[in-house]
C-alpha cells in the first residue's frame, strides 16, 4: 500500500524516546474526506493524524509515524496517559452515523497490516478512540466493525463462554484490559458496550461480565508504560 502524501504541519516530536504500541481509530464526523483533510492539515485547528481513509479507500499520509501527531487529546490506555506519543492516529471519513463502506474497511485492513508489522504492535493495541477516552469520545462509533478486524487478526474479540466475576468486579476486568482512564461505572459500561455490544443498553448483565472477564484474562495490559 502506498498512502498518497497530504503533509500536515501539526505534529512534533514523540516524548521520552516512545515509540508506537498502539493503534487509535478514529471517524471524522465530518461530511466528506477532503473536509476533513482540510481541517487535519490547517495549522490553525491544532488536530492531525498519521492516516485518513476516505470512503472510497484511498489512504492519506499526513504525518510520518515517527513522529507525535495530534489526535488523541486526552485520555489513558493501561499505564500510558500520553498517548499521542505511543500511538498511530488513523481517521476514517464517516458521519458518524452511516455504515463503513468495503473499499474504506479494507484499505483499513491493509495499512493495519502494515502498521502491526512495522512496529510489531500485538491485535489487543488495535483500540478506538471512546476506549481511552470513555464518555468524552464514541468514535469509531456503533456503526464500526470491530468484529470483522478480530477475524482478521487486526483486533480481538470476547468469548462469552468464561464464567462471569463478581457484580462488583466490572470496573476491575475494563481496567485489566486496558481501559484504564477515570471513568465510572456506568461510564465505562457504555464505552466497552459501544465496542463489543452496540446495540445493547440497560444495567449491567451476566453477558457484559463474561465478555469483560475474557478481555481481562486473555488480553491484561502491560503494566509498565514503554519509552523504546
Amino acid at each position: 500500500m502506498k498512502p498518497t502524501p497530504h503533509p500536515s504541519p501539526n505534529f512534533g516530536e514523540r516524548r521520552d524516546g516512545a515509540i508506537p504500541d498502539i493503534v487509535v481509530l478514529h471517524y471524522t464526523a465530518m461530511d466528506s474526506a477532503p473536509a476533513a483533510l482540510d481541517l487535519l492539515s490547517a495549522p490553525e485547528s491544532g488536530v492531525s493524524s498519521h492516516y485518513l481513509i476516505s470512503e472510497t479507500g484511498e489512504v492519506f499520509s499526513l504525518v510520518s509515524e515517527k513522529k507525535r501527531a495530534w489526535h488523541a487529546g486526552a485520555g489513558q490506555w493501561g499505564m500510558v496517559t500520553d498517548v499521542n506519543s505511543r500511538s498511530i492516529g488513523i481517521e476514517i471519513a464517516n458521519t458518524g452515523f452511516a455504515p463503513f463502506p468495503e473499499p474504506q474497511m479494507v484499505a483499513l485492513e491493509r495499512l493495519l497490516q502494515d502498521i502491526m508489522r512495522r512496529w510489531a504492535i500485538r491485535p489487543e493495541r488495535i483500540i478506538g478512540h471512546s476506549d481511552m477516552a470513555p464518555g468524552r469520545k464514541i468514535d469509531p462509533g456503533m456503526r464500526f466493525d470491530w468484529r470483522r478486524l478480530a477475524l482478521g487478526g487486526l483486533s480481538v474479540w470476547p468469548n462469552s463462554g468464561s464464567k462471569p466475576f463478581d457484580r462488583t468486579g466490572l470496573v476491575d476486568m475494563l481496567h485489566a484490559f486496558g481501559m484504564t482512564a477515570e471513568s465510572d461505572e456506568e461510564t465505562l459500561l457504555k464505552a466497552f458496550r459501544l465496542r463489543f455490544r452496540p446495540w445493547v443498553s440497560g444495567p449491567l448483565d451476566d453477558l457484559d461480565l463474561a465478555m469483560a472477564s475474557d478481555l481481562a484474562m486473555r488480553y491484561p495490559v502491560d503494566q509498565l508504560p514503554l519509552t523504546s
